[in-house]
């Protein structure tokens, strides 16, 4: 036994054997309270020592054993039927946990013998001829029902011997009492008085179904009603169901009174309050009912014949039924409104599938919807729209955080769809068609200036919306949204020249204009060699315009030309006009919704890159057109000895400008073209609006600058094209003082031979023991006669060989070494990129294997 059973059981113990232990007239009080005890001492020991049944506890097991008993006699078939009625009533309990044990109880109970007929039981009195029998089967009942005196309680503690012998004599004297009370009150006639009667409760009952307390029925407060103590049980079951209509008219006719909530909450009340009215007519129908029926009562008859007047408290709980369940569930809305507004409460109304739904917020969203898609202005004040405005700070605290700004800020942020509001009776779809309208005519009005229009279009295209009316609201809708959206598509193409601006910014930031980027990098040139703190804007400005009035930019439009600038970066220690130098392309509202300032600094992102490529290019082709004149001039005269040198740097500059053009290539077409083509596809798509512009333009953008600057989530690619870029550039200049080493013997040589020249017609020697003669290893070019002698102390002779030369094609050997390794690298990375268009760029790049790649790790794993 369970020690936190203990004392139920024990105190269940003592009640049960006070009623099963038989009473002996012929024993005094302490031999019957010692077998009393007795008995009590051995039950609790049973209990304790008998532990778990041996039986399995298994319900069906223990069924089947009750029913077999219960079948053997001759009514066996009605009491197994009976039995089983039970014990599904039993089992279908979710409160009881052990079913089985109480079957088990019931079965051992079955076996123990019958009581003996001639012992005395406690309650001699209780028989046919009885006065509490005939009380309890008389027609009226019992007149009141006596306390259960005996249901088990959890004493404190454990009750002592002593006590439990007090007790049970307390008990007896108790019962003994009660009977003697039950035959004086008999024995009297006296009744405990009943009332009020069911006329007098009947004509109250009106004033109580409106709330209002009446003689006999008071309402202590708005959630309790007060009967009156001495009604018999029948009436209190019928008032406590005529009650519930009473408090819920109560508490919906506060809630109907109150002004708390926006614009659907008063719409809201508006429609319960004329629900309420409809229930009032109800209890006005009952009212006239009562009346009628008081008027023809008789006193003569029993209960003054109310059952033939027609109109009784029974039925008027079948009256207000279909009332009661109306109330209910308004109450049951109620509840659930306190914390909703607008769409939400759209949402908890139409969720009940009421008939009577749509008055609830037929005016509103006629008002508030037609306001917001005709005139594209949002008069909300209490925040219940699907569409909420978002105030001066949190577009301040959005703008600065993304780095937006300008028409951006008003586009994006101005307005926001409120995913939570939105109700239940329409689409997503529709409700962003209805946000993109307002917010489209919004835009119209404020950002590009036409507010004319919007009133234009507000007066002619308005119509009556019906919220019941779907068909009708979704063509509404549809209508406004086609013409809203061209016309913001016209505005932005035809005023605000949109198309124009992008393709200026592909062709002067994406270098898309070939003849103007090259005019204005030869310009350019001398200038940005110099440091960059000696670069003043006013001369990069007069070198734009040049190359403007040079080149077929000179034919764009005077708005596309105003907007481009050049300026400079930050200037940092160390460096040149080519590391700072850029151009800007200006975007002013309401293009810069599109074109974002985020997106006006990718578009310099990629400029830069391009414009260092471009400067890489361009000395490697300045370099090259050197090398090609002057070999047919005055590197000829010395190739005995640079030529193999030059040689190889030719090579060199070659394989450079190679991979410098499969490189632009790449960027200006595969991606950049390739990208301008899929954006013009989605700018010129019927029925495009602007959020679908703005996601193409910035699709359009990501694109370019993901594969334009070899993007990937594992490599720095535009760090390695960096590198190699400052070493095409380190060997162009590499390459500038060969050249000048170059320039500078043949300048030596020329002047000895002149020297020679100048002795031999003075009738002398042409050379002179002084001179230290120091003949070169290789022949002279038997193209240049006379052949042509080093001088001693020349620049370029033996001397200046052994210090300058040597230095010059260690220096082209390893930058040219450099260069391919860091060039294997990158393909070497490239191939193994999941993007198509690099590995296509590597292939390209190396389309002879002329570059031995490096293989990756697990590939060589693999082959061994």
């Amino acid at each position: 036994m369970a020690t936190f059973n203990q004392e139920r059981v024990e105190h269940a113990l003592h009640e049960l054997l006070i009623r099963v232990v038989p009473d002996d007239p012929t024993e005094d009080e302490a031999t019957a309270n010692e077998r009393f005890g007795a008995a009590y001492e051995f039950a609790l020991e049973e209990l304790v020592e008998a532990g778990e049944p041996a039986v399995v506890a298994d319900i069906n097991h223990v069924a089947s054993l009750i029913d077999r008993r219960i079948s053997r006699d001759v009514h066996g078939a009605q009491r197994s039927s009976r039995f089983h009625n039970l014990l599904s009533r039993l089992i279908s309990q979710p409160v009881l946990d052990q079913k089985w044990r109480m079957l088990y109880f019931l079965l051992q109970l079955s076996d123990m013998p019958a009581p003996d007929p001639a012992t005395p039981t406690r309650h001699p009195a209780a028989h046919a001829g009885s006065p509490a029998f005939k009380e309890a089967f008389s027609r009226p009942g019992l007149s009141h029902i006596p306390v259960n005196d005996g249901s088990p309680r959890a004493s404190p503690r454990p009750s002592t011997q002593g006590e439990k012998t007090d007790k049970r004599r307390d008990r007896k004297t108790q019962d003994l009492g009660k009977d003697q009370s039950a035959d004086i009150s008999l024995a009297n006639g006296a009744k405990p008085p009943m009332g009020p009667s069911e006329p007098s409760l009947l004509r109250d009952l009106p004033f109580t179904l409106q709330g209002l307390s009446s003689t006999n029925l008071t309402f202590p407060s708005s959630t309790a009603l007060k009967l009156p103590p001495t009604l018999p049980v029948p009436i209190i079951s019928l008032l406590h169901t005529l009650a519930e209509p009473s408090l819920l008219y109560r508490g919906l006719s506060e809630f109907v009174d109150s002004t708390e909530g926006g614009l659907v909450g008063q719409s809201f009340r508006s429609a319960l309050g004329k629900e309420l009215r409809s229930y009032l007519g109800l209890v006005a129908t009952l009212e006239g009912q009562i009346r009628r029926a008081l008027a023809q009562l008789d006193e003569k008859q029993p209960h003054h014949g109310i059952g033939k007047a027609g109109v009784t408290l029974k039925r008027c709980v079948i009256w207000t039924r279909e009332a009661t369940m109306g109330l209910r569930l308004m109450s049951l809305m109620v509840e659930e409104s306190k914390s909703k507004k607008g769409g939400e409460l759209i949402s908890l109304i139409h969720s009940f599938s009421l008939s009577h739904g749509d008055p609830y917020v037929g005016i509103f969203a006629e008002r508030l919807l037609a306001h917001w898609i005709y005139d594209g202005e949002l008069a909300d004040p209490f925040g219940e729209f699907f569409v909420s405005e978002q105030s001066e700070d949190e577009i301040s605290e959005s703008t600065s955080k993304e780095g937006k700004g300008g028409a951006t800020s008003v586009w994006e942020d101005k307005y926001k769809l409120n995913e939570r509001m939105i109700p239940t009776i329409i689409t997503e779809e529709f409700a962003n068609k209805v946000f993109l309208i307002g917010k489209t005519l919004n835009f119209i009005r404020y950002g590009c200036g036409d507010a004319a229009w919007v009133d234009t279009y507000s007066k002619e295209a308005s119509k009556e919306l019906t919220y019941g009316d779907t068909a009708n609201l979704e063509q509404s809708i549809g209508d406004a949204y086609k013409t809203t959206m061209a016309r913001l598509i016209d505005l932005m193409a035809n005023k605000f020249k949109l198309f124009e601006h992008l393709r200026a910014l592909k062709e002067y930031l994406l270098l898309g204009a070939g003849d103007f980027i090259a005019i204005l990098m030869e310009s350019l040139s001398q200038t940005l060699d110099r440091p960059a703190n000696t670069q003043y804007r006013h001369t990069l400005t007069a070198q734009l315009e040049h190359a403007v009035r040079n080149s077929n930019a000179q034919f764009d439009s005077p708005d596309v030309l105003r907007r481009l600038d050049s300026r400079m970066l930050e200037l940092s220690h160390g460096e040149i006009g080519w590391d700072v130098f850029t151009l800007e392309y200006k975007i002013d509202a309401p293009v810069d919704v599109i074109v974002t300032p985020f997106g006006s600094k990718q578009y310099l992102k990629v400029f830069n890159f391009l414009w260092r490529v471009k400067r890489v290019e361009f000395a490697l082709g300045s370099t090259w057109r050197r090398c090609m004149t002057g070999a047919r001039g005055v590197l000829s005269t010395v190739s005995d000895t640079v030529g193999a040198d030059w040689k190889k740097a030719r090579c060199a500059v070659a394989e450079m400008i190679h991979f410098v053009n499969q490189l632009q290539y790449y960027i200006l077409f595969e991606v950049i073209e390739a990208s301008w083509n899929e954006l013009q596809d989605a700018l010129h798509k019927p029925e495009s609006t602007l959020d679908d512009l703005i996601q193409a333009h910035a699709k359009y953008l990501t694109s370019i600058t993901r594969k334009g600057l070899l993007g990937s989530s594992g490599t720095d690619f535009t760090g390695q094209l960096h590198e190699l870029l400052k070493t095409m550039l380190a060997y162009k200049d590499a390459v500038d003082g060969l050249y000048s080493f170059s320039v500078a013997e043949f300048t030596a040589r020329q002047d000895q031979h002149a020297k020679i020249e100048t002795r031999t017609a003075a009738g002398r020697w042409g050379l002179s023991e002084k001179d230290d003669l120091h003949h070169t290893s290789s022949s002279p070019d038997p193209s240049f006669p006379p052949p042509l002698l080093a001088i001693p102390g020349a620049t370029g002779g033996a001397g200046g060989e052994d210090n300058v030369l040597p230095a010059l094609r260690a220096r082209l050997a390893g930058l040219v070494t450099a260069f391919r390794a860091k060039v294997c690298a990158l393909l070497g990375a490239l191939m193994h990129q999941p993007d198509h268009d690099l590995r296509w760029l590597a292939m390209v790049m190396n389309f002879n294997d002329v570059y031995q790649l490096p293989k990756k790790k697990s590939a060589r794993r693999g082959m061994r």
